[in-house]
């Protein structure tokens, strides 16, 4: 799978990791909203949708079933986020 668009929305709330926001299609066929922009210690990530299900625990509804689509995603967002700056 190919990611065929990437759209961000920056969102600057002081002392928040959540830098903004994405939405991806995948080969043209498939959107995926709600993607969080995450300022993690090491490095900036993409947090796929997720929800909550009981005592602070969370679980994803969307996510990419191997590593490969994982980083394709992740790279795509990221770049487009930085051309946003």
């Amino acid at each position: 799978m190919q990611v065929t668009n990437v759209k961000v929305q920056k969102e600057e709330k002081e002392n928040s990791r959540v830098k903004g926001y994405a939405v991806i299609e995948l080969d043209g066929v498939l959107k995926i909203n709600g993607i969080r922009i995450i300022e993690g210690n090491e490095r900036m990530f993409a947090a796929m949708p997720n929800r909550k299900i009981a005592d602070d625990k969370y679980v994803d509804y969307v996510y990419p079933v191997n590593k490969e689509l994982r980083e394709t995603i992740e790279e795509a967002i990221i770049e487009e986020y930085k051309k946003e700056s």
